[in-house]
């Protein structure tokens, strides 16, 4: 039995399916072969936000799995939606790696020391925002592309290949804003010039980790005897991560915010407590509302009642009048 497992084809995706892949392979002793599957992300161009969020790189590898294409699916976890897709389930979601968004800018320079007027790039208004929030004076262009084109676009960052630029838009930002977690993977951290710790920039809800989604009668929770695939996907799984990710997502879903919303949130396990702590953004910087909580519920519902409690607590601050949290 070869267990096919589909991936979007950007360098990323299948750098960290293939990882994902290996491991499987490993713990199952069965063959894998990887199928890539084009996304709507993909296809079309301009603001991912208009196009609804990061949800559009998701769809089309759902419908291959329901579609019988592949048996498996990874999935940056910050790009799913919150909602249920009916048929699916994630059925693991390994150990993340750093959850922090970095700044890759020209000459090593970090962000205080950027002069007023300079252009960062990114193509989320959750970075954008609290960039603007952090340093009102710089430029934040809305950009696109996988992680060598954005690297691209800043000069003189160590190992930039000339065969991801696109025509008019090399070298022409003081920096980007992207994940640490896509660097780690692609190892690319060297051209890093600064991390940004929580309290300057909170990470989208699941970033650093990844969803492996299968059909639901193939997931581990599903009564009676797993097969194979069940209990290699069982064995890949890391419950502090699940814990942590089902109440970041909770927030969103509270929120009814979109994976594009200016919404930041994390929350991890330390000792007998799940912390969360998450930000509702103006899109301009202008005002941001953070609340965080901490709850010894160490179960998936008390992590999502986590989520929901400090979702009201945003909600009552005011989170609702500075954002528009209506859903994507």
């Amino acid at each position: 039995m070869t267990i096919r497992i589909g991936t979007r084809a950007s360098k990323l995706a299948l750098t960290q399916t293939q990882q994902t892949a290996d491991r499987l392979a490993a713990v199952g002793g069965f063959p894998v072969e990887l199928v890539h599957i084009k996304t709507e992300g993909d296809v079309k161009t301009g603001s991912l936000s208009q196009m609804g969020g990061t949800g559009v790189f998701v769809a089309a590898l759902r419908d291959a799995l329901l579609a019988e294409t592949c048996d498996v699916a990874v999935h940056s976890l910050k790009d799913l939606p919150t909602g249920a897709a009916v048929g699916l389930s994630i059925a693991a979601t390994p150990k993340r790696v750093d959850v922090r968004d970095v700044l890759c800018a020209r000459d090593g320079l970090t962000l205080a020391e950027l002069p007023g007027g300079a252009k960062v790039g990114t193509g989320s208004p959750r970075r954008a925002a609290q960039l603007r929030a952090a340093r009102p004076d710089i430029e934040v262009l809305d950009i696109r592309g996988n992680v060598d084109t954005r690297l691209g676009r800043v000069p003189g960052l160590p190992g930039n290949v000339t065969d991801e630029v696109v025509p008019g838009k090399s070298c022409d930002l003081d920096a980007v804003v992207v994940a640490a977690a896509g660097l780690e993977r692609m190892d690319r951290l060297e051209t890093v010039s600064e991390f940004f710790e929580t309290d300057v920039m909170l990470p989208a809800p699941g970033q650093g980790a990844l969803a492996i989604e299968c059909r639901t009668e193939d997931a581990p929770h599903v009564e009676g005897p797993n097969g194979v695939l069940a209990q290699a996907l069982a064995a890949l799984n890391d419950d502090d991560t699940r814990l942590a990710v089902t109440a970041e997502r909770a927030v969103l879903a509270r929120l009814e915010a979109g994976c594009a919303a200016p919404v930041g949130a994390y929350a991890f396990r330390k000792g007998s407590m799940l912390h969360l702590e998450a930000v509702v953004c103006a899109v301009d910087g202008t005002k941001t509302v953070r609340e965080k909580k901490a709850t010894d519920g160490l179960t998936e519902v008390g992590a999502t009642l986590l989520g929901i409690e400090v979702a009201e607590l945003l909600l009552a601050a005011g989170a609702a009048e500075i954002a528009d949290l209506a859903a994507s």
